[in-house]
């Protein structure tokens, strides 16, 4: 199966984010947002200003990096909660779902929300934004830099000289 790429831009990321927090709205309130680092700070900052939360924590899970895939570890644990009810739970992206079963057993009771998210990953959070297919690869805009890319007609041209 080929692999596919969804740029988010900055602009991209505060909408979508600001729709999360018009959806968590009609569910709240909230005591508070549980980011889970790195990639769930950003949404949780444009959250917690919508919904005006002041009161947040991080869990941080290692799960993989551009080149591996492993079990999650927890490396830090979140302090404002002990089963997470009353709170978010705000990530960036819920993908095959390993970092998101870890943090539900953590925090079962809080509200799991994403931005994005995968058909292997959506049953284990409550809200999200957008889907996108399992073999896409998400570009969030901390993680790339603006270049020029091109076309997509010629880059099949130079990948199917015949």
């Amino acid at each position: 199966m080929a692999q596919h790429y969804f740029t988010v831009t900055w602009d991209q990321l505060h909408r979508d984010g600001k729709a999360l927090a018009w959806r968590l709205m009609e569910l709240g309130p909230f005591k508070g947002i549980i980011a889970i680092t790195r990639g769930g700070m950003i949404p949780a900052a444009i959250i917690a200003r919508e919904l005006e939360l002041r009161l947040i924590d991080t869990v941080s899970v290692v799960t993989y990096d551009e080149q591996s895939m492993g079990e999650p570890v927890v490396t830090k644990h979140a302090t404002i909660s002990d089963d997470g009810e009353g709170f978010l739970i705000i990530d960036d992206l819920v993908d095959t779902g390993s970092t998101a079963r870890l943090v539900r057993n953590l925090l079962p009771k809080a509200h799991f929300a994403t931005l994005y998210a995968k058909p292997a990953g959506k049953p284990l959070v409550d809200s999200f934004i957008t889907e996108v297919s399992q073999n896409t690869w998400i570009l969030f805009p901390w993680d790339t830099e603006p270049q020029f890319v091109a076309p997509l007609g010629k880059r099949k041209s130079e990948a199917d000289p015949a």
